[in-house]
């Protein structure tokens, strides 16, 4: 099973090649974009859905769970409508951004609120009558409590930019503008496959998620809101 000679030439003829290098590249654009977004707004949305009581609230968080129950190749039609039709953000970042950030939202926000839950109300009241407004206690005393959740958030998110193919090989129309696992593909085809190059750049393209992981896996843990309640 083991070979005869160790070569590592599969994995710099993959490197230096041109468009593999390229296509790194437009992926790690759209998966700290998607991240970043992604992040974001399922803080936001979580905290408002955990915290506030208005009209739509539960339907709200229904309506998230439902949309989970749909298999994303169900909703390529309406997104390519919506996207490359309507908005005209066919084989763009920010087209592709937008179509990762809004599917990993409805988990997000369902874990995100799970968790937010879990913090102690009376942390909030006891920095409002210290003054503090909501964009602090929100920005400076819960995000930093719950960096948990938001670690897995951000994990899911950049996974959800970085492995994706489907989506990807439909919105993107250049080869300029493919992302590493759409590029992948090219390395096996009807005719020829090159296999070495194909098995070196998926390991490559897996150490950035590996990498992630092992830095995020401190913050994995529960029980940071252990003991934070004003006595």
């Amino acid at each position: 099973p083991w070979p005869k000679t160790l070569s590592m030439a599969n994995f710099t003829d993959v490197l230096t090649n041109e468009p593999f290098g390229r296509w790194l590249f437009n992926s790690a654009i759209v998966a700290a974009a998607t991240t970043v977004l992604g992040v974001f707004l399922a803080c936001t949305a979580a905290y408002a859905f955990s915290r506030f009581r208005f009209a739509g609230r539960r339907t709200g968080m229904m309506m998230f769970l439902v949309s989970q129950m749909f298999p994303g190749t169900l909703m390529m039609v309406p997104l390519f409508i919506i996207i490359v039709k309507w908005l005209h953000l066919g084989n763009t970042y920010i087209g592709l951004v937008m179509v990762y950030a809004v599917t990993a939202i409805p988990f997000c926000v369902w874990m995100l609120k799970g968790y937010f839950d879990t913090i102690p109300l009376e942390i909030e009241e006891s920095a409002i009558m210290d003054g503090a407004s909501p964009a602090v206690i929100f920005f400076r005393i819960i995000l930093p409590l719950a960096k948990p959740a938001v670690a897995v958030t951000a994990l899911f998110s950049f996974m959800t930019g970085w492995n994706e193919f489907i989506l990807a090989s439909i919105f993107m129309e250049e080869e300029a503008a493919y992302t590493a696992p759409v590029g992948l593909r090219f390395f096996v085809g009807g005719f020829s496959a090159q296999w070495g190059y194909f098995a070196a750049g998926s390991i490559i393209v897996s150490i950035p998620v590996v990498v992630l992981f092992v830095y995020l896996q401190k913050y994995l843990v529960s029980g940071l809101t252990a003991g934070s309640v004003k006595g």
